[in-house]
């Protein structure tokens, strides 16, 4: 715990994994600053520019040891956060002193450095989808052939079964998961563009020699493990990539709020819950309470990414002409964030995943109140099978549905619907007859099938194709 004097974030304090923390982190955004002035020196060295070998030997050997106090006095003098450690550097690596940065602007390092830190958090994400789509895989199959009832404008609809239900929420996931991959494998590096992003600096560097700074973008490029910079940029890479980066984590929390605004309801209703642990308080007043409070904070922390999305979008809107620097204080917030609080919200949502009680007498209730409702048109049928005038019929099914809906709502019997068909002279099929028409898997159509097939045919092979790429299990801090 940090100093309870003192303000800390709860994404740190709270919510994100250690692993993500670890990402966003001061030493890891700043030793891939240290990374890239080396890939840079050593492209330059071997396109010919004069650079001692002591040089990059003595940058490879201090990549890490960062020195964040004297940082801090390099910035408090020179109000420069990249030359405060671009002079931190030389120290621990006096023979490259004069080389360090060498062409570059600050933009190198800072909007390389993102990029790098943004693949890698949507590589993290994406091992949390994948350990989410198998915990709900393996609960769809568990129930894909339990009948419950369906929704439509959050009244009751035609049933569905539990494991069908379970898919919806897959699917989105599995939409998720083609976005990251589309934005791993297509997110560009900045490169080497200098102080506009005309290359200038470089092109003196190598005597007017195009090619060769052609291939210093090329080399530094691959150097940092990416397939391609991006063609032209002005000081900065476009803020439309950020967008496009945030977009995908808004998709994910709307996948996980849409979750979480399901599970609160089925809890509601009393259908299936959330986890709930042996001692723990669901209210300091009412003690039989046990609220969702995990699907809560998946909304929560939902909202709070979503707003993120237009931020960024808005920022690239004004980023006139080359750059300017009113984002640079809105993305130190915004993006890292953006990444923290997407994946705590995976991390509950694999929580509460892992740990669903479902409560298979009450979902039988539940539809059997209302399952005579919805077999009216079979009731229907069968009553013009047995020599009944259909008009007729239709009209008498209907006062008593009617009726049996009233009685529901006033008296809080159970649904008679069947019972006061069985006794009109005008409705010509027996109860027993009734009662057949009402087995629940006789109104979830393919639900059980289509469960099979999506897990068979996509989701399968999605985690076979992922391996052991899975994120490990977070403790989900109350």
């Amino acid at each position: 715990m940090t100093d309870p004097a003192t303000w800390s974030s709860p994404l740190a304090e709270r919510y994100a994994s250690a692993a993500m923390l670890r990402l966003w982190s001061p030493a890891s955004r700043y030793g891939l600053w240290r990374r890239l002035w080396l890939a840079l020196a050593e492209s330059e060295r071997d396109l010919g520019v004069d650079i001692p070998e002591a040089a990059l030997t003595e940058m490879r050997a201090h990549l890490d040891d960062i020195d964040f106090a004297a940082v801090a006095g390099y910035e408090k003098r020179f109000r420069h956060d990249v030359m405060a450690h671009v002079h931190a550097f030389g120290d621990v690596a006096p023979a490259a002193r004069g080389v360090i940065h060498l062409g570059a602007t600050s933009a190198f390092v800072t909007d390389n450095a993102d990029l790098m830190l943004m693949r890698r958090g949507l590589e993290l994400l994406r091992a949390r989808v994948v350990a989410l789509l198998r915990t709900l895989a393996g609960f769809a199959d568990r129930w894909k052939d339990e009948p419950a009832l369906g929704y439509t404008h959050l009244q009751p609809a035609q049933p569905t079964t539990v494991g069908k239900r379970a898919t919806l929420w897959m699917q989105d996931l599995v939409l998720d998961l083609a976005d990251l991959d589309h934005r791993i494998a297509t997110l560009p590096l900045r490169g080497v563009k200098g102080t506009t992003g005309t290359q200038a600096s470089f092109l003196s560097l190598f005597g007017g020699d195009h090619a060769k700074v052609r291939e210093l973008d090329a080399r530094v490029t691959l150097a940092m493990g990416f397939g391609a910079s991006l063609p032209v940029t002005g000081q900065t890479y476009t803020r439309k990539l950020d967008a496009h980066v945030l977009d995908v984590l808004a998709g994910l929390a709307a996948s996980a709020a849409k979750f979480a605004g399901d599970m609160r309801m089925l809890q509601a209703f009393g259908e299936i819950e959330e986890p709930f642990e042996r001692e723990q308080i669901g209210s300091s007043a009412m003690a039989y309470k046990r609220n969702p409070m995990r699907s809560e904070r998946i909304n929560s922390l939902s909202r709070f990414v979503l707003s993120l999305t237009p931020n960024a979008n808005q920022t690239h809107s004004v980023q006139y002409f080359e750059r300017t620097l009113d984002d640079s204080a809105n993305r130190r917030l915004a993006i890292p964030e953006a990444f923290l609080a997407t994946e705590a919200l995976l991390i509950l949502m694999e929580n509460v995943a892992c740990g669903l009680e479902v409560h298979p007498a009450r979902i039988r209730r539940r539809l059997a109140d209302e399952l005579p409702f919805m077999a009216t048109e079979e009731l229907i049928v069968r009553a013009v099978r047995a020599g009944a005038d259909r008009q007729a019929v239709h009209e008498v099914i209907r006062g008593h549905s009617i009726a049996a809906a009233r009685a529901m709502k006033d008296d809080g019997g159970p649904n008679d619907m069947l019972e006061r068909l069985a006794a009109d002279s005008a409705y010509p099929v027996a109860i027993a007859d009734l009662q057949d028409a009402l087995d629940p898997a006789r109104f979830t159509g393919r639900s059980a099938q289509q469960v099979r097939e999506f897990l068979d045919e996509v989701v399968r092979p999605l985690l076979e194709a992922a391996g052991g790429t899975e994120a490990s299990r977070e403790e989900v801090r109350v």
